[in-house]
Parts: structure tokens; C-alpha cells; sequence
């Protein structure tokens, strides 16, 4: 899964710069958490944990988009780069529910 690593790449080139701590901490927390809970569940034995974690990563790639759209409306990222995660959330978020999808017991 390529596609959280640019998730991940997002705090550092523009949330790094935000002068605001808090929410520069947690935007870096929130992206983390994605590839930490997707690595979790791969390695859980049963099917039902797998899927569990997945989704666990999918509403963390949710609250890092609702975190772009926050600090894109007050300045603290940049419009275009704001825009481009946000698009990149959304499309994690598609490949994650393709993937729990697949996974069954």
C-alpha cells in the first residue's frame, strides 16, 4: 500500500511549518496511526481483526482529511497542498474499503 506513505509524507512538507503545535501533533499522530493500524491488522491471524484494524486505519485517514480541510480554511497549510492530500485521503480511504471488502472469513 503505496498510497499511505505519501499520507505520512504530507506532515512533512507542509503541516512541519504550521506554527500551531497542537495541531501539528495531532495531524502527525492521525497520519501515523493509518500505516501503524493497516501493519497491525495484516498481521492478526483471524479475518475479523484484519478488518477490524483496516477500519481502525480507514477513520484515522478520515480524521487526517477532516484535519487538511481544517487547516486549509484557517491558514495554517497551503490551498494547493491541502487540496492534494485531501484528494490522496480519499483515495486511501476507497483502497482501504476495497480491501476490507475483500477480506472474509
Amino acid at each position: 500500500m503505496a498510497a499511505w506513505k505519501g499520507v505520512v509524507c504530507c506532515h512533512v512538507q507542509g503541516a512541519a511549518n504550521c506554527p500551531d503545535y497542537g495541531f501539528r501533533n495531532q495531524l502527525t499522530r492521525a497520519a501515523l496511526s493509518i500505516p501503524s493500524n493497516i501493519a497491525e491488522g495484516m498481521e492478526r491471524g483471524g479475518y475479523a481483526d484484519k478488518r477490524y484494524f483496516l477500519s481502525v486505519a480507514k477513520g484515522s485517514c478520515a480524521e487526517v482529511r477532516t484535519q487538511l480541510m481544517v487547516g486549509q480554511e484557517i491558514e495554517f497549510l497551503e490551498l494547493t497542498l491541502a487540496t492534494h492530500w485531501i484528494s490522496e485521503t480519499r483515495e486511501l480511504s476507497r483502497m482501504l474499503t476495497g480491501l476490507i471488502n475483500r477480506i472474509t472469513e
